[in-house]
């Protein structure tokens, strides 16, 4: 009987001791957020014009016309910045399939190009690992952490993360559809009826995604083809994809509910996250 004593009380030990790693850990993994979030509203500027008016598309490609006539009315206010939750899976493994649950919140400032993504994996029961992701003041930032305290690996202050986070900023960019217009300041080239690359310049740094539009003239997917992907530690230009679907109206708008991202490998797609908006709210340029 002794031993199962001695069992109880160390499973007795081992849980209050995740509980306090748990609650330690969001603590000061709540304090990182809060330091990201006002380092992004304080780069953040006010978009112009704060309206979309239909005369702007006159010299943009067909589908690019179509799409923000989907997506948008004239008249539709500009967003200044969005509140995103999600949930879904995420793929852990670099090749085959892994797949966890996740939550997550994100911040997204239309101007300048930013956010901040905070999001929860759950490796195991007790064993969060909490991910930021994020594109703050030209910076780009990849930083998890078991429990929120013991970092694992991390990317963050290189040119290559910078262009993959403002990659992400674009790509996601159909949850707030006013900002891909071209007086948003985007550059949209023509590649045929169903598709068009979109251009945005963040400083010196500037980033070019393929858009494929639906029938109904909806964002299908992006691509990249050089986004970078972290193998073995170091950063490797990888073609990209994600996928939008479910669309919905949201304040004027229509914008995707879900969605899914992948890596466009030698051997094969390998999609490492899928999923959905629990709620999306906006704030608009006034």
């Amino acid at each position: 009987m002794a031993w199962i004593l001695w069992v109880a009380l160390f499973l007795a030990v081992a849980a209050v001791a995740i509980l306090v790693l748990n609650l330690h850990g969001a603590s000061r993994w709540e304090a990182r957020t809060r330091v990201l979030l006002a380092r992004l509203e304080k780069a953040r500027r006010t978009p112009a014009p704060t309206t979309f008016d239909p005369a702007e598309l006159d010299a943009a490609p067909a589908p690019v016309r179509r799409f923000f006539h989907a997506a948008l009315t004239p008249g539709q206010p500009v967003v200044a910045a969005a509140s995103v939750a999600h949930a879904g899976r995420f793929n852990l493994a670099e090749a085959g399939e892994k797949w966890t649950a996740f939550t997550s919140t994100q911040r997204v400032v239309a101007s300048r190009p930013g956010f901040v993504w905070d999001g929860c994996v759950t490796v195991l029961p007790g064993l969060p690992v909490r991910v930021h992701d994020a594109y703050v003041a030209g910076e780009g930032i990849l930083h998890p952490a078991l429990w929120g305290i013991v970092p694992l690996a991390g990317l963050r202050g290189t040119p290559e993360v910078a262009r993959g986070e403002l990659m992400r900023w674009l790509a996601e960019a159909a949850w707030y559809p006013t900002a891909l217009l071209p007086g948003q300041g985007v550059r949209w080239d023509a590649v045929d009826d169903r598709s068009a690359r979109a251009t945005v310049a963040d400083g010196a740094i500037s980033v070019t995604l393929l858009f494929r539009f639906r029938d109904d003239g909806l964002v299908e997917s992006v691509r990249a083809e050089d986004r970078g992907r972290t193998v073995g530690g170091r950063v490797v230009p990888t073609p990209w994809e994600g996928r939008w679907s479910d669309y919905r109206e949201q304040d004027g708008m229509r914008v995707p509910f879900a969605g899914e991202v992948a890596w466009l490998l030698p051997e094969g797609r390998h999609a490492y996250w899928r999923g959905t908006i629990g709620a999306l709210s906006y704030e608009f340029a006034h």
